[in-house]
């Protein structure tokens, strides 16, 4: 069965850090645009992190949107068939639910537009509040 399984959310304080996981299953992550979106409580899901992946632990191209730029960062383990986003200095305007996604592709730049994901996770919550 092919699906994305994410973890790690939480509730954390302002200024706090998590780590979310999203696991693929039935899959390998090589060769994929690799994305994290986020909802919050009414409005609508944005795209917030993306890596184009090669084989092994090897991925290029990463994208990150500009409120997160220099606190979050996205990464793999290929050997856990894994996709981390690191998650630092977290505000409470980070708080929402975190979705991965993934498309196999040949492009050599990840795509942040939700449309074009095909596999996504189910969602884990992150809450940022004192």
């Amino acid at each position: 069965q092919v699906q994305l399984v994410e973890s790690g959310g939480g509730l954390v304080q302002p200024g706090g850090s998590l780590r979310l996981s999203c696991a693929a299953s039935g899959f390998s992550l090589d060769y994929h645009h690799i994305g994290w979106f986020r909802q919050a409580p009414g409005k609508e899901r944005e795209g917030v992190s993306c890596m184009r992946t090669s084989d092994g632990d090897r991925h290029y191209n990463l994208y990150y949107v500009d409120s997160v730029k220099g606190r979050f960062t996205i990464s793999r383990d290929n050997a856990k068939n894994t996709v981390y986003l690191q998650m630092n200095s977290l505000r409470p305007e980070d708080t929402a639910v975190y979705y991965c996604a993934a498309l196999a592709s040949d492009d050599p730049f990840c795509l942040i537009s939700e449309e074009v994901y095909n596999n996504w996770g189910q969602g884990t919550q992150v809450t940022v509040s004192s």
